[in-house]
């Protein structure tokens, strides 16, 4: 009998990818006022390219070695000009925290964001949800 390791075992325990947590990251990144979008790393670009599809482009996920219980992401966001970029990043870490951990139950230490990039919003654009 194979046991797939992505799904709840005989004895109940759980495991999530990486992709997994890396969409839940990106979809709160994606609500904060001022991202205009993640910008995807050299190798999830690649494997898009060649037809792989990727959960969470933008985002990075590391879990940690006790047990995968504790995660650390990375996120990579384009923030909207004239936004204050410290305020962006610190509300991205905090709505990044605070769903990932509601959502997956997970312990999450750190996040931290890089910021890839600035683009000016067209005329009438708004990002919110």
């Amino acid at each position: 009998m194979s046991i797939n390791s992505n799904i709840e075992s005989i004895k109940g325990d759980r495991s999530m990818t990486q992709g997994f947590v890396a969409q839940y990251a990106a979809e709160a990144a994606l609500k904060i006022d001022g991202v205009y979008e993640l910008k995807p790393s050299f190798a999830v670009a690649l494997k898009e390219k060649s037809g792989v599809v990727h959960e969470g482009k933008g985002v990075r996920v590391v879990f940690g070695d006790a047990g995968k219980e504790n995660v650390s992401i990375t996120v990579y966001p384009v923030i909207y000009y004239g936004m204050v970029i410290p305020e962006v990043a610190w509300a991205i870490q905090d709505k990044v925290k605070k769903d990932v951990e509601r959502y997956t139950g997970l312990d999450v230490e750190s996040v931290d964001v890089y910021v890839c990039g600035i683009r000016e919003r067209a005329e009438g654009e708004n990002n919110l949800v």
